[in-house]
């Protein structure tokens, strides 16, 4: 049995995250859920064969090509989704499946769909009107909705681990991901098969030219963030059971229907043509279509980030041992940047081995401490069929072995001559920090000033550096926001040189 003294009696406060009490079977064969998925999922990539095997017979080293690109630039995203739900990870067979729906099923289902949709325009009004506005009246309508037919998908397959509205966040995201890239593929290879129809034997060019408009250009505030919102939405409906029904249908109507406009705005040609001002005109109108729905996404990210965090730093309160983890583990434990910075500062006086033992103690202790939310927890939600001595036991063995898991890490970060992990206190934010930000903004009309974002901010991370020192975190801020513009300016200069922009 565990060492109850390594707990406090008192249980948790009751907030909107809700960790189900046994490691719920991720794939169940006796789920209908699950056999629809499968079929959805063979039906739809027997259509997407049949409508792109031709091209990429035709094409197959550009295909290829294409494949890599999108397939490489699909990774950055994949991590950063990973890490908001660092303590409580969502299975890596789940969210593969939340991005083959999207990639897979939503995308055979869209695109003749919305060939539909713009025929029907084009013989209600024009075909000008249509090549012109289907995309905003037909994408929104017809992609939002499959995409969330995933999502739902997901919570009918495994709602136990729907455990909040960052969950649905995230298993919104990989749908809108998998839909993103594959849409994406096709594009390129579409305009390759353009430029070889107009006499052009440049294939690359064409390609790599969509790669940067659509995975750079139109990447961040893209399908990948629009279903995200719809996701929140739906794990807020799914968890907030102490809510009425119309509420949380409410709220994930409300999500939805945010998903529907900013794709709405983003699809409209309102000043796609940059108001006549150019390459600085596009890219501008860009930005301030995506920029708001971003904006958005972000703070509804961070705010459930904060619900999560609140949560668990509570229940880490109850622990007592500090052979499992010191209040200063504690509080690095529930955010990604003292996360970081912990591992650094342990590289700083241990090297590369010090920081590794410092990582496997943190996710130890990030799992112990689900374990630990289960185990205080009365609700019983995903093991129905068990007695509850038998649910009881289950839970023990398993928390038993977490508790193992932290020890064994502990002992190995302590063989390094470390005996508790040292989480420095972050800097108090400075101007030249928030001046990096201002400047990376600024960047995007004025690519000088991203310039001068990134090297403001690389000095002021370089010099906490070689301080030893954690470094304000508005630098970081800045020098991500300065890159960001540099990149949408690059990127669109060279589309803008190979005629696509």
């Amino acid at each position: 049995m565990i060492q109850r003294d390594a707990v406090d009696s008192a249980t948790p406060p009751m907030l909107p995250v809700r960790p189900s009490l046994v490691r719920p079977r991720v794939l169940d064969p006796k789920q209908p859920a699950l056999w629809l998925m499968v079929g959805m999922v063979a039906v739809g990539a027997w259509q997407l064969g049949a409508m792109s095997h031709e091209a990429i017979a035709a094409y197959p080293l550009p295909a290829l090509v294409a494949l890599l690109l999108f397939g490489v630039y699909a990774v950055p995203f994949v991590l950063v989704v990973r890490s908001l739900d660092y303590l409580e990870q969502e299975p890596t067979i789940l969210l593969a499946m939340a991005f083959v729906w999207g990639g897979v099923v939503a995308t055979s289902q869209a695109i003749p769909a919305n060939q539909a949709v713009r025929e029907i325009v084009a013989k209600l009004v024009t075909p000008a009107f249509a090549d012109a506005w289907a995309p905003a009246i037909s994408a929104p309508a017809v992609e939002e909705t499959l995409k969330t037919l995933g999502i739902i998908a997901i919570v009918l397959l495994a709602r136990a681990h729907i455990n909040s509205a960052l969950d649905g966040f995230v298993y919104g995201a990989m749908v809108g991901l998998g839909f993103q890239v594959v849409e994406n593929f096709v594009y390129a290879v579409n305009a390759v098969i353009a430029a070889d129809n107009s006499g052009d034997a440049d294939w690359f060019g064409p390609l790599f030219a969509t790669f940067l408009a659509r995975g750079f250009l139109a990447g961040l505030w893209s399908h990948t963030m629009f279903s995200a919102l719809t996701g929140a939405g739906i794990g807020y409906a799914v968890m907030r059971t102490e809510r009425s029904r119309s509420h949380r249908i409410g709220v994930a109507a409300l999500a939805f229907a945010g998903a529907w406009l900013f794709h709405f705005v983003w699809d409209t040609p309102l000043l796609m043509d940059g108001s006549g001002l150019g390459t600085g005109g596009v890219l501008a109108a860009l930005v301030l279509k995506g920029l708001p729905g971003l904006v958005v996404v972000l703070y509804l990210a961070s705010a459930a980030m904060r619900r999560e965090i609140a949560y668990y730093s509570d229940l880490l309160t109850l622990v007592n041992d500090s052979r499992l983890i010191t209040a200063d583990e504690a509080k690095a434990l529930v955010r990604g940047r003292t996360r970081l910075a912990a591992r650094r500062h342990a590289r700083s006086l241990g090297g590369l081995r010090a920081a590794v033992a410092v990582r496997r103690l943190q996710r130890t202790q990030a799992r112990f401490i689900v374990e630990l939310s289960r185990s205080l927890d009365g609700r019983d939600p995903a093991s129905r069929e068990a007695s509850p001595k038998e649910t009881a036991d289950r839970r023990t063995t398993v928390l038993v072995r977490r508790r193992h898991e932290v020890l064994d890490a502990r002992e190995r970060l302590r063989a390094l001559g470390f005996e508790h992990v040292n989480a420095p206190e972050p800097p108090q934010h400075s101007a030249l920090g928030l001046l990096s930000i201002v400047l990376g903004l600024v960047g995007v009309f004025v690519p000088v000033a991203a310039v001068a974002a990134i090297g403001l901010a690389g000095a002021g991370l370089l010099s906490a550096r070689r301080r030893r020192e954690v470094a304000d975190s508005w630098f970081t801020d800045g020098l991500i926001v300065g890159s960001v513009s540099l990149g949408l300016w690059l990127v669109s200069r060279a589309i803008s040189a190979w005629g696509g922009l």
